[in-house]
């Protein structure tokens, strides 16, 4: 657990450091055949990292049913922890879900809410086949790996919105100087060109500043 820990902090991408939490998932949690992130967009859901197709199929199936033990944790944002032991069995939470979700070869499931933003939610969620696959150990090893998962993920997400930062700002510094070079005109007039086209064409700034960069000038 300790390795992965380090592992998972030196990983260069957002798509690594999922990879590599799913992988240790399968690999550190008793029980555990396959393992995924799932992301809640409003009511659109998002896999990301999936080990298996068993994952996917899983969640596409609750996304449609708009019910399911993953779908209930990614959008909580009280209960981080969820352990169905047997999904086999009868299931009176999710009727809808239990018995296509069955079909598919779940037979227990584990779930563990990784973090919450205002519109976004997202949940580590790991799956057996075999009914009765994870124990009270397997929870506390799940619920470890995800502690260090929401830090790890965390971490990498805002890496990757600085290094998106950083691009958005030297694109924008590109456009104005094509703007000064090509109309004379001051670093501040050259924002305000950019700004005030940004708000007339309800476009992102740094979209109307790529478009300067690709085209030369911006459309009349």
């Amino acid at each position: 657990m300790a390795t992965m820990a380090r592992d998972l902090l030196a990983q260069d991408s957002v798509d690594a450091t999922l990879e590599r939490i799913t992988r240790s998932a399968t690999e550190l949690v008793e029980g555990c055949d396959a393992a995924g992130v799932l992301i809640l967009h409003g009511a659109t859901v998002e896999t990301l990292a999936p080990t298996d197709q068993l994952v996917v199929d899983s969640d596409r199936l609750q996304e449609r049913l708009r019910e399911g033990p993953c779908f209930d944790a990614a959008r909580s944002r009280t209960k981080n922890v969820f352990r169905i032991a047997d999904l086999t069995a009868q299931e009176q939470r999710w009727p809808a879900y239990a018995p296509p979700a069955r079909a598919l070869g779940v037979g227990s499931m584990m779930g563990f809410l990784l973090y919450t933003e205002d519109e976004e939610l997202g949940a580590m969620n790991l799956y057996a086949r075999r009914a009765g696959a994870f124990t009270r150990d397997s929870e506390t090893a799940g619920w470890l790996l995800a502690s260090h998962a929401a830090v790890a993920l965390s971490s990498a997400r805002t890496h990757a919105q600085l290094g998106e930062a950083i691009a958005t700002r030297h694109t924008i510094g590109e456009a104005m100087g094509i703007l000064m070079g090509g109309h004379r005109l001051s670093e501040s007039q050259a924002f305000d060109v950019l700004r005030r086209y940004s708000q007339e064409r309800n476009v992102k700034l740094r979209e109307v500043a790529r478009q300067v960069c690709e085209q030369g000038g911006l459309e009349p």
